[in-house]
């Protein structure tokens, strides 16, 4: 069964488990915020929300801080440095060549252009590998697996790149959404990486009954 199936509400009850999972992803969202506060630990923040987020649909129950704050610890004090420190050492490359690209070089516009290319499709791989179940386990397998489904997963890629986008767009409207932002972008990013699972589910329990 998918677990994305309709869920009756019962008799008497005003909000539906729908109306729960988007309290607990906007919940999810202002705790990855808060976590990420010290800048370095926002990848493992993020990853965080992904992997409560991930259970609270595939299990059907609602999320708990609790939950949060141990998978947040779950990634080890010496990953949640790693991933922080690689993170701000490729934004701030990238910012160092795009800056060099704009400065009126030979070249300079087409460089820019395939830079920009580089940063979007590093940034689609890094959010899939913050979703990634396992990442636990360490970020750069975690990387490798993510770069594997984006290049067999280009609608999701493009899902992903759409996802981003919006949730810099509300920024750039209304800033103070950012503290609630990481949710929903965690959700996206967390239901196009299940896109194919209930498949999968539904085709090995028919080759069970066979």
């Amino acid at each position: 069964m998918s677990s994305f199936a309709p869920q009756r509400r019962e008799p008497g009850e005003l909000f539906g488990p729908r109306f729960t999972l988007f309290a607990d992803m906007l919940a999810v969202g202002l705790a990855a915020a808060v976590a990420s506060l010290p800048l370095i630990t926002a990848p493992t923040a993020f990853a965080a929300a992904c992997a409560v987020l991930r259970r609270s649909i595939r299990e059907d129950r609602p999320v708990s801080m609790g939950e949060y704050v141990a998978e947040f610890r779950a990634h080890g004090l010496r990953r949640v440095l790693l991933a922080g420190v690689a993170v701000f050492a490729a934004v701030t490359l990238v910012v160092l060549d795009l800056a060099l690209a704009g400065a009126g070089l030979p070249g300079a516009r087409p460089m820019s252009w395939a830079l920009t290319a580089v940063a979007v499709a590093g940034l689609v791989v890094a959010l899939r590998a913050a979703a990634d179940p396992e990442v636990t386990r360490g970020w750069r397998p975690a990387l490798n697996r993510a770069a594997t489904r984006s290049a067999a997963d280009p609608m999701g890629c493009a899902l992903i790149v759409t996802a981003a986008g919006l949730c810099v767009a509300f920024v750039w409207m209304l800033p103070l959404l950012a503290l609630l932002l990481p949710g929903p972008l965690a959700f996206a990013i967390t239901a196009v990486e299940l896109r194919a699972e209930p498949a999968h589910d539904d085709d090995a329990a028919v080759g069970s009954e066979r």
